[in-house]
């Protein structure tokens, strides 16, 4: 792919979190990444939705440095840098200040897998993270940022759970691509929604750690069987079927 194909991609990926209704004003950004150059591409910081278009898109190499574009990137850049270089498997990120998703952010909780349909996307508990203290904040607060996600996911497969609640902030989502990782961050929104739902009327409720397993098997993984072989929501190198 191209880079002008992947700016098209990325531009359109950050559309349809308005479309989706995940991103109001200018909260959000998505990037995706060329690992054969080396190259990130992701939204211009600030820029209204109303207004954006391909040539927009902002291409920056691993260290951050604008290689093409007039104007700055997002300023959440430097956090998918740190993804990107962390989870090896992963091609797009997705940031955004959706309503239940970043609740859960605010509360500092685990959103815990209590379904299937959160069971079908994400294997375990949406953790968030640790508080960052004095010197991340004041530091270099994005990089750290990213650092906190990549320390929570020690003991977790970041492709069996793609996404993560920033504490007192917002989910990071990602996925096999840009458009992956869009589906993702909807996906994260009403697992939240339900769930905060579900405690609201059950706050003693328990999930069939059976139904976890059998659930995330049937999408993911060489037993998977849902959906149709090759048709276009299976994404290239995914383990999704």
């Amino acid at each position: 792919m191209t880079l002008e194909i992947l700016k098209e991609e990325v531009c359109r990926a950050n559309l349809e979190l308005v479309r989706r209704g995940l991103v109001i004003f200018t909260w959000g950004n998505a990037s995706a990444i060329d690992r054969e150059k080396g190259l990130v591409i992701i939204k211009p910081s600030g820029m209204s939705y109303d207004e954006m278009k391909a040539s927009d898109m902002v291409v920056v190499d691993q260290e951050g440095r604008v290689v093409e574009g007039s104007l700055r990137p997002s300023s959440d850049m430097a956090t998918h840098l740190v993804l990107y270089r962390a989870f090896k498997d992963i091609g797009g990120v997705v940031h955004t200040h959706s309503t239940y998703a970043t609740a859960w952010s605010q509360a500092g909780r685990d959103i815990p897998n209590i379904g299937t349909t959160h069971a079908d996307y994400f294997h375990d508990a949406i953790p968030c993270t640790d508080d960052l203290d004095e010197a991340e904040v004041n530091g270099a607060y994005e990089r750290e940022t990213g650092r906190a996600i990549v320390r929570r996911f020690r003991s977790l497969n970041p492709m069996h759970t793609p996404g993560v609640l920033v504490k007192n902030h917002a989910p990071f989502v990602w996925g096999w691509d840009v458009h992956d990782a869009v589906h993702n961050a909807v996906v994260m929104e009403q697992v939240a929604k339900m769930a905060s739902i579900a405690f609201a009327v059950n706050p003693n409720l328990t999930m069939n750690p059976l139904l976890i397993e059998k659930h995330f098997s049937r999408k993911h993984g060489p037993a998977a069987y849902y959906g149709q072989s090759g048709c276009e929501t299976a994404h290239a190198g995914s383990d999704r079927k």
